[in-house]
């Protein structure tokens, strides 16, 4: 009896450590899994721009829609997603993992079936077993590619300025994004009602200003129903101090804390009159007003005449609206469509979520000197497949990005193959030591 309890101690300890291995290990493969999908979901950014007291939802590119060229493109009913199944780096680990859960799982089964259950299960488990073993063959990144193939890399628009800086869309926020080093600026166009074009992503002020206070009975009215004289009124910084949406507020000084406290919502003259004076280019979407809005029919000349007195028309791409916006500048469509049309429309550039873009289509079009945008690209590791995919620039809130000299994820097939085989064989000995562990 004694050797017979001895024995089960050491079983019931070896079942206990493999569940605690199995746990960890799980955990670990669901962190990475959820980091992975919360980003290509884009998650994190929603639940940034959730208000802190009403239970509104303020989406990135969801809140309202961008103008999108109203052409009719042929849909793509099989988008190959640029990040499908290229999480090298993290697969490698969720596959040991895998392996080491699914050895435990059938340890524990063998114990409690007959023989002819336990033969079936070993079945099962070995057709498992060699089906993650081939999953290799099956993936494909971007990044796994022969050395010196690997196109420049893509440079940066600052998203509605520098938004983990300063308050988006402020001079404060654009002024910074100038500072970190960026290419260009992003950002938002509507039109007063007494004619000035301004700065405004959202429908609404209410995100954005303190309009409750000074304007308690017009919080939701469009933004582009107030005069340019009540928009001035408005402080555009305090909501960011207060919301801290990005976690960065305790990393600005005294000063800049001070500064961003007291911005105001800015003029498009303004805007680029810092675009002018910095050389950068600046990618705009215009909004059209709202049904009855006195400037509804001609905003987007007033618009153009402005941008012509105050920048160079070959640093501004314009989103396209029903037809060309104008032939100085540069064409900008925000939906895919054969590379017939866009030239036919003078489409110079196209500007897409991240998500819906693949290596084949940035090849295809810029073989014929159509660029790419994709936004909002926040991760180096995102990045590092935008750039491997060959996007021309991204749209992104995360200045430290200029700081990623090379993409993470890059390796060449054979070093690819190697990462492989060394994950098999390691997965294999952990299996074969549980095994022999828990007999």
């Amino acid at each position: 009896y004694g050797c017979q309890w001895r024995r089960y101690q050491r079983v019931e300890c070896g079942s206990v450590v493999l569940l605690v291995l199995t746990f960890l290990l799980s955990s670990l493969f669901l962190y990475f899994w959820s980091q992975a999908h919360n980003d290509y979901n884009d998650f994190d950014w929603w639940v940034t721009r959730m208000h802190d007291t009403q239970t509104h939802v303020y989406d990135t590119h969801t809140t309202h829609a961008h103008v999108h060229a109203s052409m009719h493109a042929q849909t793509h009913t099989h988008h190959t997603r640029i990040y499908t199944h290229t999480h090298t780096h993290h697969t490698c680990t969720d596959c040991t993992t895998v392996y080491v859960c699914i050895a435990g799982l059938t340890l524990r089964l063998w114990d409690s079936g007959s023989p002819v259950h336990q033969v079936c299960l070993l079945g099962v488990y070995l057709g498992v077993f060699f089906s993650l073993y081939l999953v290799p063959l099956a993936m494909y990144s971007p990044c796994i590619r022969e050395a010196g193939t690997l196109g420049p890399k893509p440079t940066l628009l600052g998203h509605r300025g520098a938004p983990m800086l300063a308050p988006e869309n402020t001079l404060m926020s654009f002024e910074s994004a100038v500072e970190a080093g960026v290419d260009g600026l992003e950002t938002d166009i509507t039109i007063s009602a007494d004619g000035v074009p301004f700065v405004m992503h959202d429908l609404t002020l209410q995100r954005t200003t303190n309009v409750e206070e000074v304007f308690p009975n017009r919080t939701h009215t469009p933004a582009a129903l107030f005069t340019w004289s009540d928009v001035q009124q408005l402080n555009a910084g305090a909501w960011f101090l207060s919301w801290d949406p990005f976690g960065t507020v305790s990393s600005l000084s005294p000063e800049q804390r001070a500064l961003a406290a007291n911005q105001t919502v800015p003029s498009l003259a303004e805007v680029l009159g810092v675009a002018n004076r910095t050389g950068r280019t600046v990618l705009f979407d215009l909004r059209q007003p709202p049904p009855g809005h006195p400037y509804r029919d001609n905003y987007l000349n007033i618009t153009l005449d402005l941008i012509h007195t105050h920048i160079n028309s070959s640093q501004v791409c314009v989103t396209m609206l029903e037809r060309p916006v104008d032939p100085e500048l540069q064409q900008t469509a925000g939906q895919t469509a054969s590379i017939q049309e866009l030239q036919d429309n003078h489409i110079t550039s196209l500007n897409l979520h991240y998500s819906t873009m693949s290596l084949q289509h940035i090849s295809k079009y810029r073989s014929v000197n159509i660029s790419v945008n994709l936004y909002v690209v926040n991760q180096p590791w995102l990045y590092s497949l935008a750039w491997c995919s060959g996007a021309s620039s991204v749209t992104t809130n995360n200045m430290l990005l200029r700081d990623i000299h090379t993409p993470l994820l890059l390796v060449t097939p054979e070093q690819y193959s190697v990462m492989w085989v060394l994950t098999d064989l390691v997965s294999a000995a952990l299996i074969v030591c549980i095994f022999i562990f828990h007999w």
